[in-house]
């Protein structure tokens, strides 16, 4: 059994994949992204990735309000792929707003250099403050 934070780093890497795709003009199926990702069907993996791509226009708005001087498509596909699930989970699930915005700090701690996570961290505070 995985831990929260190990699917976390699932869904990102799915993001990320979709968007690739996305960008490529390729066709994909979300299903078959997560199935060669994760064994074993997981509720909290697949209503992250359907919350996060129903809503992906309301993320980017919240990540391009918050962005200094950046908009969310000059952002690394990976940093885009954690700065949506921080601002998803904050915004539109009942994970404490804490826990969301460590997560996603994490995630770019492993995944980006140090002035992203700030970044990010920046954003996510700033949402979690004034939203």
């Amino acid at each position: 059994m995985k831990t929260r934070s190990e699917l976390r780093e699932i869904i990102i890497k799915i993001v990320y994949q979709i968007h690739i795709f996305e960008d490529s003009k390729l066709d994909y199926h979300i299903d078959n992204l997560i199935s060669e990702q994760i064994e074993v069907s997981n509720d909290f993996v697949k209503n992250s990735i359907a919350g996060i791509m129903e809503n992906k226009k309301e993320i980017i708005q919240y990540a391009n309000k918050y962005l200094s001087n950046w908009t969310m498509d000059r952002l690394s596909k990976v940093d885009q792929a954690i700065l949506s699930l921080g601002i998803y989970e904050l915004k539109y699930t009942d994970t404490p707003s804490v826990v969301a915005i460590n997560e996603a700090i994490e995630l770019s701690k492993k995944y980006s250099d140090e002035a992203v996570t700030k970044m990010i961290n920046g954003v996510l505070d700033k949402i979690y403050h004034e939203e």
